[in-house]
């Protein structure tokens, strides 16, 4: 007889990781992980060597590889969104940098209806409760979780002529943009340690992966949800070789992303009626909301090349690589053992924000993400962008085909806040880049270039050359209006038993920063509503806030 299960999550990436090792902890659960792609085996370098990461983006082994539809806002470009498709999901492929967002982030969620169980000092044990900060815990830092975080040590000369030019520029340094205060210029947290990535896999799931109440399943592709009436009672999915399964539980989590999610509740039936049937699609759940207020961040790089001899630019050629390698693999230490993205930070971008709205990663060197490099020399760069656009967008499959990718517009830069905050944002990070501490460095902007100068001007070269930030999120948003998806007291989907979503997707306003450790957070925190544990008690521990 076929095993059931008490709980199902669909997707083994960041929030399916931390839920499989939290609900398996009891073993009377029999909790069920099915992963579409592959294992993060072991000798996979590209994974694990943090400095690895631009080749994991773009290739299929790893990367769903999404576009969205033309944008109208960006002069009809389809901009490329990569996704991880392998255990620990998109956080055994992204950037590593650990950002939890704003205090007032969670605020803002809290002042909706049924969510007030959400504001920072309920979320702010959870974070806690899932960090070990080898820089020491306190009343806002955690030191005893899974999740290791390695403060970035910044010593290359760039990173210090960067922190002075902040400074010089008229903005703060602060201890710790996961602390007390946000605000400011700082060494990053990254999910890095002893010179590897610490994935959502590595810190949550690896360690518990032979209790025998957990079964992990990868190379299964979820094709539909199992309903008998309004009841989720199991799922069906696709082998390699084409072959179908199901196997059926008491709970079906679905933890696969702000794009798969609402994709997977579509296909079975659930989401807005009227499209639904256009496509012959039987209705279980009329739910308009799933797939509606979709949100990301969009960046660009302001880079400059350098004049001295200091970037890290040596390392990205073939001939050092053997040595860059050698010194990886045995020592766990050189160019390959960071992520290179090692300080920032946050601030606002006019006097009447409340609290920062613009996020800045610098990097001493000059690249993008596939790569490559503008002149191949010495340089350096900072990625910039506005945290919190009003531009909503939707993720809409198209076909009753479950290996057809879904439609998804986020409309980036439609609204007036959207290319005013863009504007400000490029003003801003000019302003540090061209500071005084950078004399002896700076060979000049290279990228947008001087004769980008005007609103309009910047405008254009946003539109042609912002790429995301790969933070989509919010299509399956918590609430309790009518466009909500998620209760955010039990993560049940509305209107439907034993099925229920904890994922970026469950986002109801996308966070300030990388959002890998809010849904980390999210999912900590719901593993406690599924199981009907008595909440972590909340924090007293007050953050700042402008006078």
């Amino acid at each position: 007889m076929q095993k059931k299960y008490d709980f199902i999550i669909v997707g083994g990436g960041s929030a399916g990781c931390a839920l499989a090792n939290r609900l398996s902890a009891d073993p009377s659960n029999q909790v069920l992980v099915l992963e579409a792609g592959r294992p993060d085996y072991i000798w996979d370098i590209f994974i694990h060597m943090p400095a690895g990461l631009a080749t994991p983006i773009g290739n299929k082994f790893y990367d769903w590889m999404y576009q969205s539809e033309p944008e109208p806002h960006m002069n009809n470009r389809k901009v490329y969104h990569a996704r991880g498709k392998v255990l620990g999901g998109s956080s055994s492929i992204n950037g590593m940098i650990f950002q939890r967002g704003n205090p007032m982030d969670y605020e803002r969620w809290a002042a909706d209806e049924g969510m007030q169980h959400w504001d920072y000092h309920h979320c702010l044990p959870y974070f806690k409760r899932m960090e070990n900060c080898l820089a020491g815990g306190d009343d806002f830092r955690g030191d005893a979780g899974p999740l290791v975080m390695e403060r970035g040590p910044a010593t290359n000369p760039i990173f210090k002529a960067f922190m002075q030019a902040v400074q010089q520029a008229g903005y703060p340094l602060t201890d710790d943009v996961n602390g007390y205060k946000q605000e400011g210029f700082a060494m990053f947290d990254r999910n890095i340690h002893r010179g590897r990535r610490l994935s959502a896999a590595r810190a949550y799931l690896h360690p518990v992966k032979n209790r025998p109440n957990l079964d992990i399943v990868t190379r299964r592709h979820t094709t539909k949800i199992l309903f008998d009436g309004k009841r989720a009672i199991g799922v069906e999915v696709a082998r390699r070789n084409g072959k179908r399964e199901q196997y059926f539980g008491n709970d079906v989590i679905l933890s696969a992303g702000a794009i798969n999610s609402p994709q997977l509740l579509q296909l079975s039936g659930v989401g807005n009626a009227q499209e639904l049937s256009a496509l012959d699609i039987d209705v279980v759940h009329d739910l308009p909301g799933v797939g509606e207020n979709l949100q990301d961040h969009l960046e660009v790089y302001v880079q400059h090349s350098c004049k001295l001899p200091v970037s890290m630019q040596p390392a990205t050629k073939w001939i050092n690589a053997p040595w860059i390698g050698f010194q990886w693999l045995f020592m766990r230490k050189g160019p390959a053992a960071t992520n290179h993205f090692e300080a920032g930070g946050f601030i606002p971008s006019n006097d009447d924000v409340a609290y920062p709205n613009l996020m800045f990663h610098f990097l001493p060197l000059a690249i993008r993400y596939d790569g490559s490099s503008p002149e191949g020399g010495h340089g350096y760069q900072v990625h910039v962008g506005p945290m919190y656009s009003d531009a909503r967008g939707w993720v809409k499959i198209d076909s009753k085909d479950p290996f057809a990718k879904p439609k998804m517009l986020f409309n980036y830069l439609s609204t007036d806040q959207d290319r005013r905050e863009w504007v400000e944002a490029i003003r801003c990070a000019r302003k540090i880049m061209e500071q005084p501490a950078f004399d002896e460095l700076s060979g000049g902007e290279i990228s947008p270039g001087p004769s980008v100068a005007t609103d309009e001007e910047i405008l254009e070269w946003v539109r042609n050359d912002a790429e995301t930030a790969l933070h989509p999120s919010c299509t399956c948003k918590m609430g309790m209006d009518d466009m909500s998806v998620v209760d955010p007291r039990t993560m049940n989907v509305h209107g439907l038993e034993g099925l229920r979503v904890v994922d970026a997707s469950a986002m109801p306003y996308v966070t300030n920063g990388n959002i890998y450790a809010p849904v980390m957070m999210m999912a900590e925190k719901a593993a406690d509503l599924i199981l009907g544990n008595t909440p972590l008690a909340a924090s007293t521990a007050e953050y700042y806030r402008k006078a």
